[in-house]
């Protein structure tokens, strides 16, 4: 079999890989209670797992002072690379306290299992307000992002890690497609150009049809649903994830369709969230990527195209994947299919097109929204998920 080259080279050049052998694996568990541990959150155990299969390459453990600030202030690590969200572990002053640089810390997931290992190499504090401000815009304590900042403990402790092993994802173990994997499967269908989809929503006719518009002019498409922490509002991935799955049984073609789940937490960055989705998947192969209408947006807190603007900041070569920009889809009644206003002679009366709070609640209600809106099969999932009851 000829061998295929990548279609696009990881982020920094090299897929990272933090996954402890069996041997650095035994001589790890064996030391599990001399070590001083501290637990993660689920964000934090998110970032771990991304650092270790290499979804965040160049990044090899949680961001020194260097990296952080640079990132913070110009999107850049500090060898000049572009990278526009710090990926930090943060901890209180007690827990910092008997901490020293150059130990090994022993990290528990949220539930207190042994799961990986941090050698400190750096303890720093850092302003969070500054963070706020310039990673999310806003020092809104509201902003779901921020909170998150203000929240966590003052000093951040960096160093490089590791995973000690790679579970399966208890809800889709069939989907976890690390780069590793989505590279090789890229190779396999011989695809030279991969358009990512980022999603934390249903997929709607306007996401089908900018996926589509897209998959029109590259190989195939690696849809991409983020599934680690969202905010309490946000449709549960499940949900989502049995959503994609009748997409793709009745509306895909198979063949050019890859759906894997992305481990990461939502940060709700917007404009740098873009960039970060876009290095993240850039990682995982993609050539291409679609930044739609306020992508990865919350509230009003960024300006509608933002998350397009900001690729202009970066000259093409340095961030390697190539952004595709959307305009906002609607079902236009003038031509009787799926449009943008680049493409639509409509009014705006002339469009059908719902907000998602709108959806929601005719959901509820157990309405389903018109089909110019949503596939019936999955309006009907939907319905079916927002009347059952939350068991929160």
């Amino acid at each position: 079999m000829t061998h295929h080259q990548d279609a696009i080279a990881p982020h920094g050049g090299k897929l990272i890989n933090r996954m402890a052998s069996a041997e650095q694996r035994a001589e790890l568990l064996e030391k599990a209670d001399t070590l001083p541990r501290v637990q993660l959150d689920e964000r934090s155990q998110s970032d771990l797992e991304l650092i270790a299969i290499g979804g965040f390459s160049p990044l090899t453990g949680f961001m020194e002072q260097a990296d952080y600030s640079n990132v913070v202030h110009n999107m850049r690590l500090s060898n000049g690379l572009p990278w526009s969200v710090p990926i930090t572990l943060s901890v209180t002053e007690e827990e910092a306290a008997h901490l020293s640089e150059g130990s090994l810390i022993r990290l528990d997931s949220p539930k207190g299992k042994f799961v990986g290992v941090l050698e400190l190499t750096q303890k720093y504090t850092y302003d969070k307000e500054h963070e706020a401000i310039h990673v999310y815009r806003t020092n809104d304590n509201k902003h779901p992002g921020v909170k998150v900042v203000y929240d966590q403990g003052p000093v951040n402790l960096a160093g490089p890690v590791w995973l000690l092993q790679r579970e399966s994802h208890p809800l889709f173990p069939n989907y976890q497609i690390d780069p590793a994997d989505s590279r090789s499967l890229f190779r396999e269908r011989e695809w030279k150009t991969i358009v990512g989809f980022q999603t934390r929503n249903p997929i709607h006719r306007a996401h089908e049809y900018i996926q589509k518009c897209a998959l029109e002019t590259v190989d195939g498409l690696f849809l991409h649903p983020l599934v680690g922490a969202t905010k309490s509002d946000d449709i549960p991935a499940d949900v989502r994830m049995r959503c994609y799955e009748i997409l793709m049984e009745r509306y895909y073609p198979k063949n050019r369709v890859i759906l894997a789940i992305n481990p990461a937490a939502m940060r709700y960055a917007g404009p740098r969230e873009a960039i970060f989705h876009a290095m993240v998947r850039k990682n995982y192969g993609c050539t291409h990527f679609i930044v739609g209408r306020d992508h990865a947006g919350v509230g009003d807190y960024y300006g509608t195209y933002d998350a397009q603007h900001i690729f202009d900041e970066f000259e093409p070569a340095e961030l390697g994947i190539t952004p595709m920009k959307f305009e906002h889809a609607f079902y236009c009644t003038l031509t009787k299919g799926m449009a943008t206003s680049k493409t639509s002679p409509s009014t705006p009366e002339q469009r059908i097109h719902l907000s998602g709070t709108k959806v929601r609640e005719m959901l509820r209600r157990g309405e389903l929204p018109p089909p110019e809106f949503s596939r019936p099969e999955v309006a009907a999932e939907l319905i079916k998920a927002m009347r059952v009851p939350s068991e929160a």
